[in-house]
């Protein structure tokens, strides 16, 4: 009975039972007949026929295990084959595992963080139904905190909303202070993702009895543990943020890290008694719209269902505060990515890396299913030799297949073990030291299931290639034929495509790859609207020393007034929010004279920076016409705004702005001082937008950041600067970098995009190597005989390079041309992420070009050595 047989048994034991007794059952007439002949009575024949045969219970029960027993027992023969086999060949078995490790390590990493940051709920207690509420248009995703209650109250579909918002403030606990960032949530926000202490308490909804009503925080276990030594008794104990009296009531439980993915806080507060230092009044401001909402749907009710209820609210809101809820929508996504504002473009990017990772899994199998066939048609002799002895055709593809799926399984293995410290050293990796973000990449059972499906996959893929040469090979033929002849297998036509389609798959990859470098260098390049180089950052939140906005303005001015008698500073300014930083704020911009201001009636939105006299001159923004702020432009001063060019086109068009008003959602009127260069404001890769700087005086903001420029070395600056700023105030932790290093943040996503891109070309350029190395050892070793024979009669080197490669070459030529092709498609989605990524780039296509002509100049190499080294009388003696 064939394996095949018996593993189809083993899944139909009912059938093969019933098979077994109808043989019994037939073997046991026969025997009756022959009693009955012999002279018995039908009785007796019976009997001595039962008697014979025995339990028929045991024995078919005897034969089904051996049955099971033969099917293990075979397989097992067949590996212990192919492991020889393997170890016949060392340089085809590295081979393969190199490629399979990379192809399905590069695969299981890849799967691994699209799990972790797209498919698998937040890690809480009670996940299942939660969503993040934004925005219907994308992009905005905050709500403001009369809009939640709202919603709350309101809705029918979900059994709780929840309200958080992530900041960061001075924690002080005895002579300890830390610069620490906290969620501020609503009250109900444990209680609604099930979460219990770790000790002390949490608090409820039931402690919000207005402002300033609950005066606690929960620490996190990862805080508690590093800062107060996992001790019980800081619980009651009291803390100071930005000087305000706090009482620690409860620890967080070991692993929650509240409901965002990647940011760990280090407490939790209510968010009612969320100091209001700038004195916004966001508790009863529907204007200010800043926190996230989490809510939990209710068991049976839809997305759907739950979306078209809170626009339902929102419609009625618009109509009841049209000022501020004019343009309020709702949309569910996944919580965790900050609403979605990293959602849609996390999920785009890791969508088009696992394709690309795919990509290289399926030019890996392209690449080994040509080297297989090449390795089947080296055996041709030895599979000839057991045809001809009796074995079967489907035994010998049977043994091929074994042996592809064993190395595939092995490589898959040792691809999971590297993925698996990859992902290790990933989740260990915390490339924002001054930011709490922390990715925990974790394999669990999906991700081991997802590699053995990609390893044994890619070796039946890759395994079957040789089908048609083992079933169309003539074994009589095979074995007249010299040692070295392959099978007969006519037509090149399916190799030449695996290979095409390989080299098609590794230029797509290599040209992603350029084009992500081009765009890294270009964004290194582009315009800011400042210049990085040559200054130094110092950063704080006059919050942290218990100022409010309104006293800020004396601190900031003695600070720009010590920091500028500094030797070797050649100018000084302030800056409440940087460009390309990690906050910023928008508003509305109306024309004068303007009556109605709904959301819906203004001109643009535009971003808006308070910053001191001499900052534009410390960051090295041009001011293309006016003048800068001075400091005649206080709070008893008509208001003034600086602009940039694209606000003053949008607004004006052709016209001169200068001395021109416009008008803000306050109902403020501004008048245009200045005009100063376009820039970058929240993302290197964002069209050119509107913004507008306003006096810090005007606008007072305790969030500072100094922009010192200087020709001195960071490292002699830097510590006058400490010293200076802690003679003001020792209790206020700044933050020292240079500004290039500051971009870090910013420039993440597309470092991320452009490494992981180069990675994937670089895995690409190896298969390459190997893909047409393989088809031109292939091309050489068949036709050794005819090469041998044509320089017997006199044949060039050039002509036998000429045959000998022509067919590699155009195959490389023809992939190369396709994957360029396909390259230019892929690359509108890297500007998504990559500045100004294209394909069209002159250098980029030469550099690809360049890069496949080298690596098949490279994978020939030996393969043409080889031909020029074939010797008529050699292969004479070889016959």
């Amino acid at each position: 009975m064939s394996i095949f047989r018996r593993i189809v048994n083993s899944f139909h034991r009912s059938k093969l039972e019933q098979d077994i007794d109808r043989e019994l059952r037939s073997h046991m007439e026969m025997r009756i007949a022959d009693n009955i002949a012999a002279g018995m009575s039908p009785e007796q024949a019976r009997r001595d026929a039962l008697i014979r045969f025995g339990n028929r219970t045991a024995i078919r029960e005897g034969i089904t295990a051996v049955d099971a027993e033969l099917i293990f027992d075979s397989l097992w023969r067949e590996m212990r084959y192919a492991m020889r086999q393997l170890r016949r060949t060392p340089a085809f078995t590295i081979t393969a595992l190199v490629t399979l490790v990379l192809g399905i390590g590069a695969n299981v990493v890849v799967f691994s963080v699209v799990e972790q940051l797209v498919l698998k709920p937040l890690d809480v207690p009670q996940p299942s139904g939660l969503y993040s509420v934004a925005h219907a248009t994308h992009g905005y995703d905050n709500q403001s905190y009369p809009d939640y209650l709202d919603f709350q109250n309101k809705n029918s579909t979900f059994s709780d909303l929840a309200a958080y918002r992530i900041q960061f403030a001075g924690l002080a606990a005895g002579s300890a202070a830390y610069k620490c960032w906290y969620y501020r949530v609503s009250g109900n926000y444990f209680d609604m993702l099930g979460v219990q202490p770790a000790h002390g308490r949490l608090f409820h909804a039931s402690d919000e009895r207005g402002p300033n009503s609950a005066p606690y925080i929960v620490l996190s276990h990862n805080f508690w543990a590093s800062h107060f030594d996992a001790d019980p008794r800081v619980v009651g104990t009291a803390v100071h943020i930005n000087k305000h009296a706090f009482t620690v009531i409860g620890i967080a439980p070991s692993g929650f890290h509240g409901t965002e993915v990647f940011i760990w806080p280090d407490f939790w507060m209510p968010i009612v008694n969320t100091p209001d230092d700038e004195g916004t009044g966001f508790l009863s401001n529907r204007a200010m719209h800043n926190l996230f909402i989490l809510g939990k749907l209710k068991p049976d009710v839809t997305v759907q269902q739950a979306t078209d209820n809170l626009n339902a609210i929102a419609r009625e809101l618009a109509l009841q505060y049209p000022a501020t809820d004019d343009d309020l929508s709702a949309r569910l996504v996944k919580p965790g990515l900050m609403g979605d504002s990293f959602g849609g473009p996390a999920r785009s990017f890791l969508a088009a890396v696992m394709v690309l990772a795919f990509l290289v899994l399926l030019a890996a199998c392209a690449n080994l299913a040509s080297l297989f066939a090449a390795r089947t048609a080296d055996r041709s002799r030895e599979l000839a030799i057991r045809l001809a002895i009796g074995s079967s055709r489907w035994h010998v593809l049977r043994q091929l297949l074994v042996e592809a799926v064993l190395i595939s399984v092995l490589g898959g293995a040792l691809g999971t073990i590297f993925s698996t410290a990859l992902l290790r050293a990933f989740t260990r990796w915390q490339p924002f030291p001054e930011f709490p973000i922390h990715v925990t990449v974790n394999p669990d059972a999906r991700i081991y299931f997802v590699a053995l499906l990609l390893s044994v996959g890619s070796g039946v893929i890759w395994g079957l290639v040789p089908v048609r040469q083992v079933w169309a090979a003539d074994s009589a033929q095979v074995m007249k034929s010299s040692a070295g002849a392959p099978l007969n297998f006519r037509s090149f036509a399916f190799r030449d495509l695996l290979l095409c389609i390989q080299i098609t798959l590794c230029t797509l990859l290599v040209t992603s790859s350029f084009v992500a470098l081009r765009g890294m260098q270009r964004s290194l390049r582009a315009p800011l609207g400042f210049q990085p180089q040559g200054a130094i950052l110092a950063d704080t939140d006059l919050h942290m020393g218990g100022h409010s906005d309104k006293s800020s303005t004396m601190m900031q001015k003695r600070m720009l007034q010590e920091v500028a008698g500094i030797p070797g500073v050649s100018a000084v300014g302030i800056i409440d929010e940087r460009p390309l930083g990690t906050g910023g704020s928008s508003t509305t911009v109306y024309r004068q004279g303007t009556t109605d201001f709904r959301a819906s009636n203004s001109v643009f939105g535009a971003k808006y920076f308070s910053i001191s006299p001499g900052y534009l001159n410390a960051a090295g923004t041009a001011l293309l016409t006016g003048r800068d702020f001075n400091w005649q432009d206080n709070a008893g001063a008509s208001k003034v705004a600086i602009v940039n060019e694209t606000f003053a086109r949008a607004l004006f068009g052709k016209m001169t702005a200068l001395g021109l008003r416009f008008t803000l959602g306050d109902k403020a009127e501004c008048e245009i001082v200045g005009v100063v260069e376009n820039g970058k404001y929240d993302s290197i890769t964002e069209p050119p937008r509107a913004a507008m700087f306003f006096p810090l005086e005007q606008n007072p903001d305790s969030d500072t950041t100094l922009v010192v420029r200087s020709p001195l070395p960071p490292a002699e600056i830097v510590p006058e600067l400490r010293n200076v700023l802690g003679k003001i105030d020792p209790n206020l932790p700044f933050t020292f970098h240079i500004w290039p290093d500051a971009l870090g943040f910013v420039l993440f996503p597309a470092r991320v995009a452009t490494t992981s891109l180069s990675v994937m070309g670089l895995l690409a350029a190896m298969l390459a190597v190997t893909g047409v190395f393989g088809i031109a050892m292939y091309s050489v070793s068949k036709r050794a005989k005819e090469f041998g024979i044509r320089v017997a009669l006199g044949a060039q080197p050039f002509q036998l390079m000429r045959s000998a490669l022509s067919r590699p070459v155009m195959l490389l030529l023809s992939g190369s041309a396709a994957g360029l092709l396909l390259g230019s498609i892929a690359s509108q989605l890297l500007a998504q992420i990559v500045y100004q990524a294209t394909s069209r780039d002159p250098l980029v296509f030469a550099a690809v070009m360049a890069t496949m002509i080298i690596l098949g100049l490279f994978a020939m190499w030996i393969p043409a050595h080889r031909a020029l080294g074939i010797h008529p009388a050699g292969l004479l003696r070889e016959e």
